[in-house]
This record gives C-alpha cells, sequence and structure tokens, in this order.
C-alpha cells in the first residue's frame, strides 16, 4: 500500500530533477537573477506538518518536523542543483493499540533542483533524499513490547518557497521525506 502512494512522488521528484537537462535547447544561457536561490546559496527551512508512517498501519498519522540546510552547489540549465542535510522527526501515540507510541528519527542528505520561474521571491524545486531512520515503538497487551531499530528511509519531495524579503520567507513541501505535507519557514543565510 505504501509504495503505492510513494510512486506518484517519486516519479514528480525525479521528472523535476531531469526537467533542467531536457530544457538546455530553449535556456539562453543567462541567469534567472529573480531566483532566491543560486550557485553559492545557502538556505536553511524549518517546517512542521504530517509526518510520515515509516511503519505502516499500526499507528495515527503522526506529527512531524525537519530541519533542512542546502548549498547552491552546481548551475543546471535554467535552475540550480543543492545538496545538504536534513534532521527530522515523525512522532505518533494511539492507533491499533490505544497505549501505542513510536517515534522515528531521521538523519538524511538531500538534494534538489530549483527554479523560480522569473518570478521574484518565488522558488520552487523537487529533489530526493537518502539517510537513516532510527524507530522506537512501544506498547502493553498482556506484555510490554518495546523495540528499536535502524532503517534506511529513501525520501522524494517537491516544494515551494516565497521569499517575503531578501533572507527570510514562507515554504511549503509535500512528499514521503520524514513528511508528508508541512509548512513552515524559510532563511536564506548567504
Amino acid at each position: 500500500m505504501r509504495s503505492k502512494q510513494l510512486r506518484p512522488t517519486i516519479f514528480l521528484a525525479i521528472l523535476t530533477l531531469l526537467v533542467p537537462f531536457f530544457s538546455n535547447a530553449q535556456y539562453k544561457g543567462g541567469t534567472n537573477s529573480t531566483s532566491p536561490v543560486q550557485v553559492g546559496s545557502v538556505i536553511l527551512n524549518l517546517g512542521i506538518g504530517a509526518g510520515v508512517d515509516y511503519q505502516g498501519d499500526y499507528y495515527y498519522q503522526p506529527f512531524g518536523t525537519k530541519v533542512a540546510m542546502e548549498w547552491g552547489l552546481w548551475k543546471a540549465g535554467p535552475g540550480t542543483i543543492t545538496l545538504g542535510p536534513e534532521l527530522g522527526g515523525s512522532f505518533s501515540t494511539g492507533g491499533y493499540y490505544d497505549n501505542y507510541s513510536v517515534r522515528t528519527i531521521v538523519v538524511a542528505g538531500r538534494s534538489a533542483w530549483h527554479y523560480g520561474w522569473k518570478v521574484r521571491g518565488l522558488d520552487t524545486y523537487g529533489g530526493l533524499s537518502l539517510g537513516m531512520g532510527f524507530i522506537h515503538e512501544e506498547y502493553v497487551t498482556d506484555v510490554e513490547y518495546v523495540s528499536n531499530r535502524t532503517i534506511v528511509v529513501p525520501g522524494a519531495f517537491v516544494g515551494a518557497s516565497y521569499f517575503l524579503s531578501r533572507n527570510f520567507g514562507l515554504n511549503a513541501e509535500a512528499g514521503f521525506d520524514i513528511t508528508n505535507v508541512q509548512f513552515g519557514i524559510i532563511f536564506k543565510l548567504k
């Protein structure tokens, strides 16, 4: 069930990453000066929303939070490719068992292709991530059950930011990457 939900998001993220390589024929080589993310940019985004269910269908939709930092490293067609780390968690209680609780902490790397559409302050992007998830779950039936394990967590996401000033803006992101949907703030540090 979960892989069927993940497929459209992965497809959209891969398509977003490949667009710059196929759009070079129509790209004149200039810079998109209205796009906030350029080669040399450093951005930091913080968000909260609906967390990813890494366990299956045992618990309620979790609360999630994520922080990601990206460096603009390469020009790719009319956009910029970024690379950086992300850290976050997905937390839930209740569900299949009334006293069930699970938390997943994720440490990952992410890469995205950013494009501003020649709208001042707008940044849209899509990308992929890969990291490790540290899951802790517990519940009590006749006996107490506690489990800790580590899993590989691939992710795919799309998002948009609108910078209200040169260094601060609002951000929204969707996908399968620590959160399914999140809203937050973004800072341009450089």
